[in-house]
């Protein structure tokens, strides 16, 4: 176990020590606080922080259409970052506001209407159950949600069968949900789309960072993602990958702007190539540049690296939270990965997370209304959410328990 005080006693030891405290030496929120909040927003790497306040630097400067112009290669350049970690072209990545945005220009390329079904799981991201149930009331299409294992997870089997029985319009899964550690079978789910031939929107917003990404190997048609999580970029900005099949069959988001098509005739248009026709015309450069940025820095890490320290670290969590009374563990699933869920026996779980934070650690709660399914099925009304990231440390994990400890035993 790697504690800031302990000589490492082997050679891999010694290395990880030494990535560990780098990592942390390019984290200055690190001595400040114990950050274990990763699943709603990490720590940005100072990279990041200097490309955000350097171009902004720049604007004051230069004006803001100017200062873009000039740093235009370095714009194209987070296509080619984004790419390489989901093994795909840029050609195929558009950059969006957030993830929700994504998710949503690609549910809009889909003519829903009376008689058309989402296929869908009882794990997914409440932001994307609202658009579903949206669309059921404005426009009378059905919800269909898969069931899952006995071990937790959508069961593919019933992927399948619902196909076949019900022919849905597409499949839509989110890889990862935000109340738990579950990781879904996204790519036994996408190898049955692809046997179909039904369309397969993936939700990767807790995914993309710390779990290594293959397009290819999801088979889907969309992957939607943000910068702030895992990735360790900064707020407001997402994007989303589009695969060759739908841009080679022309789908584009119900709503276009002049960024991604062009005006041709009064009653005519024509839509870019590649991905970029997700894509709005106003974009913050700043924030564009900053998830570039982090995109390589998560490339030189390593995503296989950070998913098995990250892993190591919930697992820990996992242990320590489990021996607390009054702490009962929620993460469910035959694969689990860096968020971690406990219902407290405390009345009041925002009040712990707020003590918490008062003594400089970031943990985040959970509430029925983010999974309502789920929650329910755990007969859980709210749940504290440790979320650790690779550059934390076990001492940081352990103290973290160990302070929640001490608040319900005083409750």
């Amino acid at each position: 176990m790697y504690r800031d005080n302990a000589m490492p006693s082997t050679r891999s030891e010694s290395a990880a020590a030494t990535s560990i405290e780098r990592w942390r030496a390019d984290t200055p929120g690190c001595t400040e606080r114990i950050h274990l909040n990763n699943a709603g927003a990490a720590l940005v790497p100072s990279s990041v922080a200097t490309a955000v306040a350097g171009h902004l630097a720049l604007e004051s400067r230069l004006g803001a259409y100017e200062a873009a112009e000039s740093v235009a290669d370095q714009l194209q350049d987070v296509y080619a970052s984004l790419a390489t970690l989901l093994g795909t072209q840029p050609r195929n990545v558009a950059v969006v506001p957030n993830s929700t945005v994504a998710f949503s220009q690609a549910l809009s390329t889909f003519d829903l209407g009376p008689g058309s079904r989402i296929l869908t799981t009882r794990n997914d991201y409440a932001s994307n159950q609202i658009m579903y149930l949206s669309l059921a009331q404005r426009r009378g299409v059905e919800v269909v949600r898969a069931e899952d294992r006995p071990e937790g997870g959508v069961d593919p089997q019933s992927v399948r069968e619902l196909i076949r029985q019900r022919r849905p319009s597409l499949v839509a899964v989110t890889w990862v949900p935000t109340n738990s550690g579950l990781v879904q079978p996204v790519e036994a789910v996408g190898r049955i789309c692809e046997e179909a031939g039904i369309p397969y929107l993936v939700d990767g917003c807790q995914v993309i960072g710390q779990i290594p990404i293959d397009v290819d190997r999801v088979r889907c048609d969309y992957f939607a993602a943000s910068a702030r999580k895992f990735l360790r970029g900064p707020r407001g900005i997402g994007f989303l990958f589009a695969s060759d099949r739908v841009l080679g069959e022309g789908a584009y988001p119900l709503l276009i702007d002049m960024h991604g098509a062009t005006w041709t005739d009064p009653d005519a248009f024509e839509v870019e190539a590649g991905a970029r026709r997700f894509e709005t015309w106003e974009s913050s450069c700043a924030l564009v540049l900053g998830m570039g940025a982090a995109a390589r820095y998560a490339l030189s890490v390593g995503i296989s690296v950070a998913c098995d320290r990250v892993r190591q670290l919930a697992d820990l969590a996992r242990r320590l939270l489990a021996r607390l009374p009054g702490v009962r563990v929620l993460d469910r699933g035959p694969e689990l990965c860096a968020i971690v869920t406990a219902a407290l026996s405390h009345p009041n779980p925002e009040a712990v997370k707020l003590e918490l934070r008062r003594r400089r650690v970031n943990v985040s709660t959970t509430t029925r209304a983010s999974a309502v399914i789920d929650m329910d099925e755990k007969h859980a009304s709210a749940a504290l959410r440790f979320s650790p990231h690779y550059y934390n440390t076990e001492d940081e994990v352990e103290r973290a328990v160990g302070m929640l400890g001490e608040l319900l035993g005083k409750a």
